[in-house]
């Protein structure tokens, strides 16, 4: 499959949020990330239910929200009532993960897990086969802006050995310090998703960004 490109709205800016959805919504971008922090989990707060109902009000592509959040369980069915269509939850978060996964996809979601910089590969060994996505973040989740972490090609490289070991279906998302600058490099260790804030948002031309970065992975 071609590799996916998914703006993060973590990246927009909130004040002309229509605006910078309907750039997504009229570009080459495939899906719509969107960031949910509570403080918590993660030292930093985003947007919450109202203004994802917002997003997705107006959103026609895919939503891939990604949970940075204690105990997610509580929200499932709401970010199913919202329109979520991929709900990514943090290993690190879910002491019971096969019945967190479960109950997503009890919603009708797409059920997703996300690891942080810090944890092995190996600890999804047992539950490849009932995850849709795993998000590798490549930066420390909370903040957008970082740099990138190198160690993310191996991780990629483990995981979709891993993946093919398990005869999985399993798609390889990136978060973090994604650009130009290793989109390429992402794709051939096995990436199939990969989302960019800052790199979009922050440049003069959001959707010939895109255009620019769908035509480098061709």
């Amino acid at each position: 499959m071609n590799t996916l490109i998914a703006p993060s709205v973590l990246a927009a800016d909130f004040a002309n949020l229509q605006r910078d959805i309907e750039m997504i919504n009229n570009s080459q971008a495939d899906w719509f990330h969107i960031d949910i922090m509570d403080g918590v989990f993660v030292p930093n707060i985003s947007f919450g239910m109202p203004v994802l109902e917002a997003i997705t009000r107006h959103a026609k592509k895919t939503i891939d929200v990604h949970l940075m959040i204690v105990d997610p369980n509580r929200y499932i069915k709401t970010f199913a009532d919202l329109g979520a269509n991929n709900l990514t939850v943090h290993y690190e978060a879910c002491p019971h993960l096969h019945r967190t996964l479960q109950a997503i996809k009890a919603e009708g979601m797409k059920a997703g897990v996300a690891i942080n910089p810090h944890t092995n590969i190996d600890l999804l060994e047992d539950i490849i086969n009932d995850i849709d996505l795993v998000c590798i973040m490549s930066v420390n989740p909370g903040f957008g802006g970082q740099s990138f972490i190198e160690n993310t090609y191996t991780k990629i490289k483990k995981l979709k050995d891993l993946i093919t070991r398990k005869n999985a279906s399993t798609l390889i998302e990136i978060d973090g310090g994604v650009s130009d600058k290793n989109a390429l490099q992402l794709k051939e260790a096995g990436a199939d998703v990969l989302v960019a804030g800052n790199f979009v948002f922050r440049s003069e031309n959001p959707t010939q960004t895109i255009v620019d970065l769908k035509t480098l992975l061709q």
